[in-house]
């Protein structure tokens, strides 16, 4: 079991901090290579923009998880929509937007999609990126795409009931334990006293089945199966208890190309909108991707919630999870969040 406390992760910030000075990554190139984390290997950032008369296509790197969410920009791509924008992309996978961060850092990558809170947590190191708009998000009502689930004889029905409870995530110190423990004051529990701990998403049905912990939080595809057992119960969705539609993956890139080049920026925004729209209204499409993309057989492609994906900026609820991250201990020092974003919002 491993406890979850109110100091910042030290095992979380030294790793980002880490891994941001080294500059290095084990990446896996979704396209004609990966980037080492080398100037040599970044495309030229100071090539011409998407929107020049010799109509040649900016190439850039953009750095991607194997989650489902990343579906509608891998359709933007094959679909041929950052090309319709001057833009020839390189996808390269990578294990979490932690481990983004550095080749964005340092110029690998101009792109990068991931959580949104290993942008905060390099903000809050003093690294900060610039937020380009919103991506993925999870449901403001009805059906959401994670959730946490308990068996039927537990006696956990709500999130009141985690309070003393061994509850799995997949890491600590991440928009899950964050949700729900908010979820759990909000609901009268002392979020202090839930022990988290950290299990890989595929183990956490049979490690609940056997009354190893009490609780788990999962996402699709796992969700799905756990509801499909009469014996497991839904215990809630913390993302909608803490919000009305969670950010769960934000597109950034770095200081330098956002004040370099934001034609660049520009060009991007625009075809990952162009993504997101044309992917909303072709689900079937989206969904064919899946089973090759993350190695899934067609039924669970076909049954699996897809997060809703669309580029509005999420401006006070990206401020919200940072005064979360504040208040559990997960941050450290008072940030405008408004002051990462490529464009700042109105007032």
């Amino acid at each position: 079991m491993i406890p979850r406390t109110a100091s910042v992760s030290s095992r979380l910030r030294w790793s980002l901090t880490a891994a941001l000075t080294a500059g290095t990554l084990a990446l896996a190139g979704c396209g004609s290579g990966s980037p080492t984390g080398s100037e040599e290997s970044a495309p030229d950032a100071g090539a011409s923009s998407p929107a020049s008369d010799s109509g040649e296509l900016t190439s850039i790197s953009v750095g991607t998880i194997a989650i489902a969410s990343s579906t509608e920009l891998r359709y933007g791509v094959a679909e041929g929509i950052f090309e319709d924008h001057g833009l020839d992309v390189e996808l390269i996978e990578g294990q979490g937007g932690a481990a983004l961060l550095p080749a964005v850092q340092n110029g690998s990558m101009q792109f990068a999609v991931g959580n949104p809170m290993s942008v905060l947590t390099a903000a809050d190191q003093g690294l900060p990126m610039k937020v380009v708009s919103g991506y993925s998000w999870s449901a403001a009502e009805g059906e959401d795409i994670n959730a946490v689930i308990a068996r039927k004889d537990s006696g956990i029905s709500g999130f009141g009931d985690l309070e003393d409870q061994t509850v799995s995530v997949n890491a600590v110190h991440t928009l899950g334990d964050l949700s729900i423990m908010e979820a759990a004051k909000m609901a009268g529990a002392d979020p202090e006293a839930i022990n988290f701990n950290e299990m890989p998403f595929p183990d956490m049905l049979a490690q609940l089945e056997q009354g190893n912990v009490d609780a788990v939080w999962l996402p699709e595809p796992f969700l799905g199966r756990a509801l499909a057992d009469p014996e497991n119960v839904l215990v809630g969705y913390p993302n909608q208890e803490v919000m009305d539609g969670m950010p769960l993956t934000i597109p950034f890139t770095s200081d330098s190309i956002a004040a370099e080049d934001p034609e660049l920026v520009t060009a991007f925004h625009e075809a990952l909108t162009e993504s997101t729209e044309r992917a909303a209204q072709d689900e079937a499409g989206v969904r064919a991707m899946l089973p090759e993309f993350l190695k899934m057989d067609e039924e669970t492609a076909q049954s699996i919630r897809l997060e809703p994906a669309h580029t509005d900026l999420p401006v006070e609820k990206m401020q919200t999870i940072y005064d979360l991250m504040l208040k559990y201990g997960m941050a450290e020092n008072p940030l405008d969040v408004a002051s990462l974003y490529v464009t700042p919002p109105s007032k």
